[in-house]
This record gives C-alpha cells, structure tokens and sequence, in this order.
C-alpha cells in the first residue's frame, strides 16, 4: 500500500472578518481625523509663518517617503515572485498586494507636496540664469526644445503615478480573479507582463528618488542614490511583510504560512540588511575618495554637529544589529523574535529617511519637530485605513494558485 502521510490537502479561500476589526478601523479613523485637524489649523493659523510651513512641508515629505518606500517594495516583491516564477511567496503574496494597492492613497497623500513644493524643492522657484549649478542641470528640470520648455518633471510624476497603480491594479485584480477561475494561464500571462513591469519599476523608483530626495539639494547627486532608495524598500517592504503576518497568525488567520516561509522572509531581511550596507558604503567610499565638493556636501552636512550622532547610530543600527540578530538560524524560524527585528529594521529605516530628508533645513544640527511626528502618524493612519478596507473583501492567499501546493509543502 502506498504511503498517503505526505499529501496535503488544499486550503479553503480564507477571508478576514471586518467585524472583528472594527474597533481598530475606529481607532484609526479617530486618530486620522484628530491628525489631520491638528495639522489644518496649524497650516491655517501659519500661512505667514515661512518657518513652520517649511517645517511641515519637509515632515510631510519624510512621512510619505517612509510608506511609500514600503509600498514600493512590495510591488516589487510581486514582480519578482512572477518573473522568477517563485513558489515560497505564493501564501503571503496576497498581503503584498493589499500593501502595493495603496498607490491610490499615496497619490492623493502627495497633494500637499505639491502644494507646497516651493518650500521642499528650492530648484523650482531659482530663475534660470542665476546660478551655474543650476544651470548645469536645467536640462533635466526645465528643458527647452526649439524655443519650448517642456514640462518634463511634471510629465515624470504622472508617469511614477501612472506606473505604481497601474502595475499594483494589474497583479492584484488578475490575482483576485484566478481564486474565482482557478485558470493556470492568469499565471503565466502575469509572469510575461512581469518582465515589462521590473525594468519600469526600476526606473521609476529611481528617478522618483532623484526628483523627490535627491533634489532636495540640488547641487548634490550621487549615482547610486536610486539603488540605495531601493535597498531601503526592499528591506522594509520585507520587514513589513512579517509583521502582517505575524498579526494575522495571532488572529487565527493564515495557518497556512509555517516556520519554512518565516525562514525565507528571515534570511531576505538579511539579504537586505547586508545589500542596504554595502551600497550606502559603496556610496561612502567613492564620494570620499573622488572628494568633489559637489558631491561631499552630502555627507559633510550629515557627519558634523549632532546630525553625526545619529548617523553613526543608523550605521550600527541598520547593519550590525540586524546583520547578528539574522546571522542566526533560529531567529529565522521564531515569528516572534522575527517579528522584533523587523520592527527596529522598519525604525532604522525611519531614522534612515529622517536623515535623508531633515538635514536640509536644520543644517545646524537635529532639531525634532513634533510635526515629525505628527505627519507620520497622519499618513500612515490613512494608509492602515484603506488597508484594512480592502484586506476583507478578498482571501487572504491566493486559493487557486497553480503553485500554491508546492508552498504549502516548502522546505529549506
């Protein structure tokens, strides 16, 4: 008689029941409210006030950047469990593509940078002309073509925003739709749009990191800078990732994510964490080396004062705490203690971006601001909204995915 022990029987669709969560859509929406509240009157009441409109204007811009990069990071872990055609991700794609579907909020989220895009972005009110820097680099902000300036940063964002949707739309739509059709072909076509959507999606996010970070100071570039933005998503997307799960599993839900997928979710922060190192010292290295002032001011504004402090903390913080935390086979394989090290990846990742951004107006030295604080918490209590709008109306994994056997009976 042959040996049945080994067969595993598919899962029904699972799907979260919003009543259990509704006193945390009610906490969120209540903080959302009173966030939002708080930070009009402030607006309001500080129209004439240069200071703290500036002020809000760059918290705003750290707070988006730190959900957008998230949600960045996961569509592009979709695209690359479809174009590698992987089978460990199939159980916990589904959330990925609850985070990614945020495009929508993130783009009504940027409004306000808009509005206030002469405060953050010092380029778009400097008269040609006046500043050779600039000049050198008009090309890219303002070109002119027989006698024409085209509006090419503009044409760039709907273009980031087309793109982000667009891509997150089609993988979770066509998703949603193989749990009712079962059709093996929804995979395959998904995997050839795959290979489309990688090269667009590392364009976009690296010249969304040019437009939006890099030009904070204009005078400054780096050529890695688009690399290192991605190094960040990718490991907090990832980080991300474990903690739905984790939740979710606390719940009662999605059992059938075991310690094998943990494992995998455990040793790719690692991944991140190692990569995330290298390319920020790859990045060191050469600017200091080649020792070009346009390219050192970066950092000397970074390692002088007190803002020297925290990046040497982000230094130990974001790669050797992590990096021997994950170098352990076991942390892989607890959720909990998993779960811990993706909390303070996603704080050093925080803390990364508070770095990037905030140095530009207090060039004297950190100075916290509780709009730091608040426009985080603005941004990201409407994001946990919409998540938790959307996340019952389907289940929770993809139950007919054609590879989703295979998941279930992971090993590593």
């Amino acid at each position: 008689m042959s040996d049945h022990s080994h067969v595993i029987t598919l899962p029904e669709p699972e799907r979260f029941d919003t009543n259990r969560s509704s006193g945390l859509f009610g906490i969120t929406a209540g903080v959302a409210v009173v966030a939002f509240v708080i930070l009009a009157i402030t607006v309001t009441l500080g129209r004439n006030n240069p200071a703290l409109i500036q002020q809000f204007s760059y918290s705003w811009l750290f707070g988006f950047l730190f959900f957008f990069t998230i949600c960045a990071g996961s569509l592009f872990w979709i695209i690359v469990h479809y174009a590698t055609d992987a089978c460990w991700s199939v159980v916990v794609r589904r959330q990925l593509e609850n985070v990614a579907a945020l495009f929508p909020f993130l783009a009504v989220l940027f409004v306000p940078l808009i509005l206030f895009r002469e405060r953050i972005w010092q380029w778009m009110s400097i008269v040609p002309g006046t500043d050779h820097l600039f000049d050198s680099k008009i090309w890219y902000f303002y070109p002119t073509i027989n006698g024409v300036t085209v509006p090419v940063y503009w044409i760039r964002l709907v273009f980031y925003a087309v793109f982000f949707i667009g891509a997150a739309w089609t993988f979770r739509t066509q998703s949603v739709r193989q749990d009712k059709t079962g059709d093996p072909k929804t995979t395959i076509r998904l995997r050839g749009k795959s290979f489309w959507f990688l090269p667009l999606f590392a364009l976009s996010i690296t010249f969304a990191a040019i437009d939006w970070v890099m030009a904070l100071d204009y005078k400054w570039y780096s050529t890695m800078w688009g690399v290192y933005i991605f190094a960040g998503s990718a490991g907090s997307s990832m980080a991300m990732l474990v903690l739905i799960v984790t939740l979710l599993k606390s719940k009662g839900y999605l059992q059938v994510v075991n310690l094998e997928h943990y494992h995998i979710m455990g040793k790719w922060l690692f991944v991140f964490t190692i990569f995330w190192a290298y390319i920020g010292f790859s990045q060191y290295m050469l600017i200091w080396y080649a020792n070009i002032p346009e390219e050192t001011s970066y950092f000397l504004l970074r390692n002088t004062e007190s803002w020297n402090i925290l990046s040497t903390f982000l230094v130990v913080g974001h790669f050797f705490i992590p990096f021997t935390l994950l170098l352990n086979r076991w942390i892989k394989k607890k959720p909990a203690v998993l779960s811990i090290a993706a909390i303070w990846i996603l704080c050093m990742h925080l803390l990364d971006l508070y770095i990037i951004v905030l140095p530009n107006i207090h060039r004297e030295g950190f100075a916290p601001s509780w709009l730091d604080f608040l426009c985080p918490i603005a941004i990201g209590s409407v994001l946990v909204l919409g998540f938790l709008w959307q996340i019952g109306k389907r289940s929770l994994f993809p139950a007919r995915d054609p590879r989703l056997l295979e998941s279930l009976r992971l090993t590593n």
